[in-house]
This record gives C-alpha cells, structure tokens and sequence, in this order.
C-alpha cells in the first residue's frame, strides 16, 4: 500500500479505501489525489495513521489495507462521481442518506388564453410560467382542491373538444371551448385559484365548508375523500409565526443528532411564508460525521437538475466543503448560488425554527421495539448491519404468462409502501425473472440507494444469484433466502405451522416455526407475495383482456402467443411496426393489428 500512496498523481479524482476482507470503507474526492490521501498517513517509522485525525478517521485508516482511485477532469466531476458511487456501494464509513423523492412544484403558463395549472418536478419552458413549491407532500391535493372549488379548464383535452362537456354541465368549468367565457373573466378564476394557492389557511377553511356541506346531504364518501385531502395539506406546512415583511425565498436546512438518530429538516420559504417542511431521521454510526451530512443533504436535495425556484441556501451549520459545494450549485443552476449561515436577524430566527424541530424530532424518537430483535436477527444470521431498511423480492406468473416481479421496502419494521416497485417481465422461467428483477433493482442504486438488507423467496440457488450479481457491481449487501420445506420433492406447509428455512451464504437455519427471527421474515417475505400476487393477477387480466381485443378481429391464439414470445409484452407490441409485424405474420395480420392499436 506504500507503494500504490507515493505513486498518487496529483490531478483530481476519488479514491476508495478496502479492508483485508477487501470491504469498502470510504470514498473521498480530491482536488489533488496525491495531497489529499498522503494527508491521513504518517509514513515514519511506519506507515500508519496521521495522529491529528480524529478518532472516526483514525479507526478507518487502521482498518485500510488498500486503496484504489480514480482520476477525472476537474475537482466538480469528482463531486459527482463521488456522490454517485456513495449511493450505489455503501462504503462503511460515509454517510448514506435516503432521500431519493424529487419535490414536486404546482405551476400555470400564464401565456396561454385559458392557462390550467400543472404538477412539474422539472423547469418547464416559457417566458410566463409561475411556479409553486416545492410541496413535500400535499401538491396533488393542493391541485386537486383548486379545480373543486374554482371553475377552471379541467382537463388538457377539454379546450380541443370544441364543444362543452360534462363539466360544463355540473358547473365546474366556464366551457371557453364554446367561447362562453371571456379570456378576461377567466382570468379572475385564475387570480381566485392563485389566492388560494398562496394562502392554504383560506384553501383549508374553504375545503372545510365543503366538506361540512357533504356530511350534511348525507355524501359521506365524499366528505371523507376532502377530509383526508386537508389532513395531508396540513401536514406539507411547517407551523410558524414568523411572516417576513417581504417576499424572499429560501431554501433552509439543519441537522442534530445524538449518539444513535440524526434529524435533518427541511423548510421552504416563498414570499415570505413557510410554505412546506419535511423531515428525515437516520440511524447513525460512530462514522457519522456532520461536514459530510450537509454536503449529502444539498447534493441530494438539488440532484442534478436546475430546480424551476432557486432561492438562497441557509444552513444551521457551516461545513468543510461548502465553497465546492456552492460552486457545484452555481453551475447547475446557471446563477451564482449562494450558501449562507445566519448569525442574527430574520434568517436567523428561520434557522432557529429549522434547529427547534430537528430537536424536537430527536426527542419524539422513542426507543425503537424492534431493535432488540433486529440486533438478535443480525447475530443469529452474520449480518453486517442492523436489519433497519430491508428490501424483499418475489416473483409470480402462471405458465410464463404475465410475469411480474415485486420488492416491497421495509423501514424500522414498518411497511414503507410508498417505496414499493413492480416490475413487468420478459423472463419466463423463474430463475431469469429473479435475476431480471434484481438486476433492474441494482441499475436503480444510484436513484435509491441500497437498503440494510436483501430478503429474497427461494433456496440457496436463488440466493447465490443474488450475490453474484451484486458483486458484479461492487456492493456489499446482505442478502438471505427464505424457501419452503420439501417433503418428496414437494414444498410443505403444515396447518399453523409453516416449516420454511432461511438461507444465508454460510448456513442454514431450521428453527422453531414460533421464533420470532423466523417469523419476522416470514412476515417481510410474506408481504412481498401478497404484492406479487395482486399485480400478476391486474397483469392477467390486462392480457386476457388484450387477446380477447385482438381475437375478436380474428387474430387467433397461436398467433397472439407468437407475437408475445417475440415483442414480451403488449405494450411492445403496440409499438411495433407494421414491417416487424408482417415478418412474423401476414401483411393482412399487421394491418388488422394496427388499426386495433391505433
């Protein structure tokens, strides 16, 4: 390892560092490769850790037996790089955040005669375009809302039509398809719909009356629907009474922590008002390191895209690399960025806002009940850390038909539905639909990084698959199997008790079907079934219905099977052309099926 430090070029790039289990550790950027690595080591009388580092960095370096780099172009690629390859392998000692939502943004193109308002997460082109947001949770029903209570176009098809609809009719659009409104008088109903936009305690107390005005007529379901929907829209607000006298944005971030949770917050100001919050909390390590924590906090938040608001950054804290970081931004968002920390004033008083809830999140986290079993879970099964986030993975089809794979997310022993992924495949045996879903899983670690765990249904040979192809692309990640029992050949589940067996590279586990390690997983793999199941069978029935479509014009069923084992899917095959068509089946054929697909 001497050898490979003192022959580091001194050009920008990112390094790793590996133990002797060849486990990585740590991936840093530099500005200078050969400064920057040579700055943790002592090399006399051997080579060893610098004594001015502190304890963290020093355990690692103890642990370092190896080092690779890589070099890049400039000091802003190895940012990225860097970045990018935190979120796919994992490394021990850096910091992993899961904060893989994009914010979604409410806008309107004023530009247009009659303007809708939309939901973006992009920059949307045009020289009139007003943006709204970001809204954590809540832009949907914030949208939503608007077109209940204001008669606004409801539909993007609806001013084509030329000729008024049923929303005309139940009073919930002006029908300028007809000309019956004047672009002038529709443009009131836009300033109404952006008041309410702008001010959510009149947009709730104005849902409120109409959701009193349900429950009177007895229309429960309905005043359930707006009921829910106000829930979640006072959920998107941070509760404050700080107001500015002006109408400023900002960005505002802060982190605490303690020795086992980090609470990061963030808040959203928009012309003076807090708009909308949200919050993550992290398991931490003794590798936590707070420098580290605000440069993945911005450098997720922002991504790699131009957000359609750039407001100025505050943070509680300042942090090592936050002039690199503010130039990353400042090309990203093709204007100069600006990271500040407040020391008095009004932005200061929203930064004590920001720290007040990062506190209070630390002190609403009660001691977790799962962590006593997930700490015998990770003893009983070798795992390398605690079972907090785990993915499962099933698959489900009948005969080859309508495959489809499933991975449903688990995060403190809570189903995180939301984070849930279904897949269409094109596998028809079992062993490639794993291997298809669980590759399309691994090309998605940069978006959303890998969890503690893997949990996948199967033996031994599934379970080795899944190692071989996350060491295919360098990650480190626990995985175990859980299969069923086989009595002469036959899988077996007695009444009550379910024999199943957990696999892990090394062992395998035939436990009592009443402890609880067995049935936790049970439940997760379970789970994953249920979700497998439910979405073969809308797949199912999606095809059913597809062939039926295509026999009814005379397309028989050997020739729809041969279609679908050469396109995979339906999808694919309406979007064939007809020459691929034709290649297959007559030309009479591909006409028929395109006229059906048109």
């Amino acid at each position: 390892m001497l050898k490979q430090i003192k022959n580091l070029p001194s050009t920008p790039g990112v390094y790793h560092y590996y133990d002797k289990d060849g486990r990585l550790l740590y991936i840093g950027k530099a500005k200078n490769l050969a400064a920057r690595v040579k700055s943790y080591f002592r090399f006399t009388p051997t080579l060893s850790a610098n004594p001015t580092l502190s304890l963290r960095i020093k355990k690692m370096i103890n642990e370092t037996i190896s080092l690779h780099y890589i070099m890049v172009s400039s000091e802003h690629d190895a940012l990225i790089l860097e970045n990018s390859l935190i979120k796919q392998l994992k490394p021990k000692y850096n910091i992993l955040l899961r904060d893989d939502k994009t914010y979604p943004y409410i806008y309107i193109d004023h530009a247009q005669e009659f303007p809708r308002f939309e939901i973006t997460r992009k920059v949307i082109q045009g020289k009139n375009i007003q943006y709204f947001g970001p809204f954590s949770i809540g832009a949907r029903d914030i949208l939503d809302s608007i077109y209940e209570l204001c008669k606004l176009v409801q539909k993007k098809s609806c001013l084509k039509g030329g000729k008024a609809c049923l929303f005309y009719q139940i009073e919930k659009c002006l029908a300028p398809c007809e000309e019956k409104v004047s672009s002038t008088e529709y443009k009131e109903v836009v300033t109404q719909a952006l008041y309410l936009i702008e001010n959510k305690k009149l947009l709730i107390k104005t849902l409120q009356e109409k959701m009193h005005f349900y429950a009177e007529m007895l229309r429960f379901e309905e005043a359930k629907e707006i009921r829910d929907r106000i829930e979640r829209i006072q959920k998107s607000q941070e509760k404050s009474q700080i107001d500015l006298a002006n109408r400023n944005h900002y960005d505002i971030f802060a982190i605490c922590y303690n020795k086992k949770q980090a609470s990061i917050v963030k808040l959203f100001m928009r012309y003076g008002k807090i708009i909308s919050s949200a919050y993550d909390i992290i398991n931490i390590k003794e590798s936590f390191d707070i420098d580290e924590a605000y440069e993945r906090v911005l450098l997720e938040y922002y991504k790699n895209e131009k957000p359609p608001i750039i407001a100025p950054i505050l943070v509680a804290h300042t942090f090592e690399n936050r002039n690199l970081i503010q130039e990353y931004l400042s090309k990203l968002f093709e204007k100069n960025a600006h990271i500040s920390i407040p020391q008095r004033g009004d932005k200061k008083r929203l930064i004590d806002l920001a720290l007040l809830n990062a506190e209070e999140l630390l002190k609403k986290q009660k001691s977790n009940d799962f962590e006593e079993l997930a700490q015998s879970i990770a003893s009983l099964y070798e795992l390398e850390e605690l079972p907090m986030r785990v993915e499962v993975f099933d698959n489900s089809h009948i005969s080859g038909q309508a495959p489809v794979g499933a991975m449903i997310t688990c995060k403190d022993n809570v189903f995180e539905k939301s984070a849930y992924r279904l897949y269409h495949l094109e596998a028809k045996d079992e062993y490639s639909q794993m291997r298809e879903t669980l590759t399309r899983r691994i090309n998605s670690f940069e978006k959303n990084p890998p969890p503690n765990l893997w949990i996948i249904d199967g033996g031994a040979t599934l379970l080795k698959l899944a190692h071989e192809l996350l060491h295919s692309q360098g990650v480190r990640l626990d995985v175990i199997g859980i299969s069923k029992e086989k009595i002469d050949a036959k899988s077996h589940r007695a009444k009550g008790k379910a024999y199943d067996i957990i696999h892990t590279l090394s062992n395998t586990f035939r436990l009592q079907h009443s402890d609880k390690r067995l049935l936790w997983v049970q439940k997760l793999r379970d789970e994953a079934h249920r979700a497998a199941i439910t979405f073969h069978k809308k797949s199912k029935l999606k095809e059913d219905q597809e062939s039926q479509l295509l026999s009814l014009q005379g397309i028989s069923p050997a020739k729809i099977k041969k279609l679908l084992n050469h396109f995979g899917t339906f999808e694919a095959l309406k979007n064939a052309q007809e020459d691929d068509l034709s290649s297959l089946l007559s030309l009479r054929d591909a006409k028929i099926i395109k006229k059906v697909y048109k």
